[in-house]
């Protein structure tokens, strides 16, 4: 009975309007342990339908952009149309597990995740991201032309 009513609720959430969305937040996201940006822009999908959403229906990520799915322990690409970097966090925003550009049509988890960053596909090379370092969360700035997302 469990998974039907999980279904009837998805379907219910889509159908019903929400006067009650909440307004887009944007984060900067850092990882101190390397004194590296990993995003300038990052959106935090904090609601349901937002988590639901996620990526899909984008054409690309650009660099210094992420998304940050919170709570959550796993995510799928599929209907994606390009490829992304996972990034697993546990509540003291340590990372917990890394995948490097996951393609359109895959699963991904780690159990013991409490939330995920989806970045551009070579974030996490470009940047030397490893398991069990520690990401820092501000407010984001507004980026300019010649920001380079990179940089510490």
């Amino acid at each position: 009975m469990k998974p039907f009513s999980r279904i009837i609720s998805t379907f219910r959430n889509q159908l019903i309007p929400h006067h009650h969305e909440s307004h887009d937040i944007f984060l900067r996201v850092a990882n101190i342990t390397r004194g590296m940006v990993l995003a300038n822009r990052m959106e935090v999908a904090d609601t349901s339908p937002k988590r639901n959403k996620g990526l899909l229906g984008r054409n690309s990520l650009a660099p210094g952009e992420a998304l940050w799915i919170v709570p959550c322990d796993s995510v799928h690409t599929f209907g994606m149309r390009f490829p992304i970097d996972l990034i697993y966090l546990d509540r003291n925003n340590r990372i917990k597990k890394i995948c490097f550009e996951v393609p359109a049509w895959r699963v991904s988890a780690c159990l013991t995740a409490h939330s995920i960053i989806e970045l551009p596909a070579g974030t996490i090379r470009d940047t030397g991201t490893r398991a069990g370092d520690v990401l820092e969360f501000s407010a984001a700035t507004p980026v300019s032309d010649d920001a380079d997302a990179m940089q510490p």
